[in-house]
């Protein structure tokens, strides 16, 4: 059996799940990460590389002998790593810099969207320098909630829904006075807001056949019963009984075939996870968002459940074979709470020594995010730090697990939801 050199890219719990994934399959020979975490390290090796630095991930690729480059976070994809690397004759498990479009430009996957009738809020779009016309369109609307939404990559911290025009000049003047959202907002999209419930569906691409891989439902909000500012992602859980075999269907149809269609169509073939977030509106689902690879806190419930060898299907989309592979799923229920400093995300602090992460225990992951390690000591190093996932016949059964082993966990002004998966207990006790 032919082994292949893995290069994963990233430094979070996507990637330490990714890399535990990984690490299951008979045809990996060596995995490294770069940079990686101390959860990482348990399943490979991790290399100190500048992952912005194409000619230097280039150069340990040729020197390592790694076969295939799975790309974790969005930044490097956004920013055209895959191209690079593919004009070297390496493999990469990711889209290209056009097809990362649809999650690096707002405006982009929304002017898609419309061209290919696939379903989505009503828009429109403002530069940086129209934000007075954009309060006056808001104005004149009078309509709210509204949804402001930057074109660019925020770190999941771009999107402000919004309840008054008070709310709405407000986060008007801090995006403006924010850099880093000012450079993410040079185009501002201001949309409908839609009335459901939210649900991800993760879709595996080669760039002309796709399989859903799983879906899952996350909690973005700080505050329990998703109150407070948006986040990375303070938990997860999957499946979201928000969806049935009728409207994954529907969604297939719909939203994701077009989508594969369209890319092909605008010369952009998609290659690699391709992430839908969806809205379940009074209308059917509707696109709120694209991602192009897995999301994060999301990737931590659906690889435990995936049956299948996650380095062979990554490898049959870099050959164009998916349409031979069928996906597995098993039949548990799991859920995941992320473990944040006090104050994310907004300022926290990082160096608090965490403990107890040897009482883990049964059918439970702890998959590492913003940790470092300090001789014998594992220490903060982020605003989301640990993530805990436990299974279970029952999405009840999952929850209570999950939350047992998260208070066996303990850091100085740590953080965590206190109701992940709240939402999936209520539509199974009213089915």
């Amino acid at each position: 059996m032919d082994r292949y050199n893995v290069l994963l890219i990233g430094s979070g719990g996507r990637e330490n799940a990714i890399s535990w994934k990984l690490a299951q399959s008979e045809k990996l020979g060596k995995l490294y990460i770069a940079p990686g975490n101390p959860g990482t390290a348990q399943f490979g090796k991790n290399v100190q590389l500048d992952v912005n630095d194409f000619e230097a991930v280039a150069e340990f690729v040729e020197t390592n002998s790694v076969e295939l480059v799975v790309v974790g976070p969005e930044d490097p994809l956004v920013n055209g790593i895959a191209d690079f690397l593919r004009a070297k004759n390496i493999a990469v498990f990711g889209p290209e810099k056009n097809a990362a479009r649809l999650e690096g430009s707002k405006e982009f996957a929304k002017e898609f969207m419309l061209k290919y009738n696939i379903p989505t809020a009503d828009f429109a779009v403002f530069s940086s320098l129209d934000y007075d016309d954009a309060l006056k369109f808001i104005i004149s609307k009078d309509t709210y909630p509204i949804v402001l939404k930057a074109d660019g990559l925020a770190a999941g911290k771009g999107v402000f829904i919004c309840n008054s025009e008070d709310e709405v000049k407000q986060r008007l003047l801090a995006i403006k006075k924010d850099d880093t959202l000012s450079k993410a907002a040079s185009r501002l999209v201001v949309e409908e807001f839609m009335e459901g419930e939210e649900v991800s569906v993760f879709v595996i691409c080669d760039g002309h056949s796709s399989h859903i891989l799983h879906y899952a439902q996350d909690h973005k909000r700080i505050g329990d019963g998703d109150t407070g500012l948006n986040t990375g992602g303070m938990g997860a859980y999957s499946p979201a009984p928000l969806l049935n075999e009728a409207l994954l269907e529907q969604i297939q149809s719909e939203i994701i075939d077009p989508t594969i269609t369209g890319m092909q169509l605008e010369e952009s073939a998609y290659t690699g996870i391709l992430y839908v977030g969806l809205m379940m509106t009074a209308d059917g689902p509707k696109v709120v968002e694209y991602n192009c690879r897995f999301g994060d806190p999301e990737c931590q419930v659906i690889l435990p459940s995936l049956e299948n060898d996650l380095l062979d299907l990554m490898i049959a989309a870099t050959e164009q074979r998916l349409d031979e592979k069928s996906i597995q799923i098993d039949d548990k229920y799991r859920c995941c709470v992320v473990l944040a400093s006090e104050g994310y995300p907004l300022n926290y602090e990082k160096g608090k020594v965490i403990t107890g992460l040897n009482k883990i225990t049964g059918d439970v992951q702890l998959f590492h995010a913003g940790t470092a390690q300090k001789g014998k000591d594992i220490i903060t190093n982020g605003g989301r730090v640990l993530n805990v996932v436990s299974s279970g016949k029952t999405l009840r059964g999952a929850i209570d697990s999950t939350y047992e082993n998260v208070q066996k966990i303990s850091f100085e002004n740590c953080y965590y939801r206190k109701d992940i998966g709240h939402k999936g207990l209520k539509r199974i006790s009213s089915l």
